[in-house]
């Protein structure tokens, strides 16, 4: 079966079926904020929010789009506009997939809280992924998971570490 691209089926979602996912890292100032509303005002919306859909609950969970889902339900007039509706691309991608995904998404154009993304580093090692899973599917460098590691203070995070002799002074004669 040859792959197609989830863009290619945008669908439009009342935003009262979607919901943000618990894990974003990322954080939008105020001033990039009113930015955002300002450009979705202008131009409309011109991505969609990329969701999995929960099939038992029946509701869209947010992988990347947080902040334009945001817009729709602070703004009326954005609100009004779209009729409640917004353009959604559906992956169809497992808890661990889905968190890599919103990271690369994040990762591409953004910057990320620190504790969350220690949080996330967690959660991931949690699910059984290893550093080298994490590093590869997240962009990140292994001292930079180590570091975020270290910041959420968890030995189990390091369980399966190997580490090296301790450094022994010699002795005084």
């Amino acid at each position: 079966m040859e792959y197609k691209s989830p863009a290619y089926g945008v669908i439009p979602v009342p935003v009262e079926k979607i919901r943000p996912n618990t894990y974003n890292p990322n954080k939008v100032a105020p001033p990039e904020m009113k930015l955002l509303y300002e450009s979705i005002k202008a131009d409309g919306y011109t991505m969609p929010v990329v969701c999995y859909y929960d099939r038992e609950e029946d509701f869209y969970v947010i992988v990347d789009g947080f902040h334009r889902y945001r817009i729709m339900k602070e703004y009326p007039d954005i609100y009004e506009r779209e009729k409640g509706m917004l353009p959604v691309s559906v992956i169809n991608k497992s808890l661990d997939q889905r968190m890599a995904s919103t990271v690369r998404h994040n990762r591409a154009r953004g910057s990320h809280s620190v504790d969350l993304m220690s949080n996330i580093i967690k959660e991931l090692h949690d699910l059984g992924r290893s550093d080298a899973w994490i590093s590869r599917h997240l962009g990140m460098e292994r001292d930079e998971i180590l570091r975020l590691k270290q910041i959420t203070g968890l030995a189990a995070l390091f369980k399966d570490v190997k580490f090296g002799s301790a450094w022994r002074p010699e002795e005084e004669e």
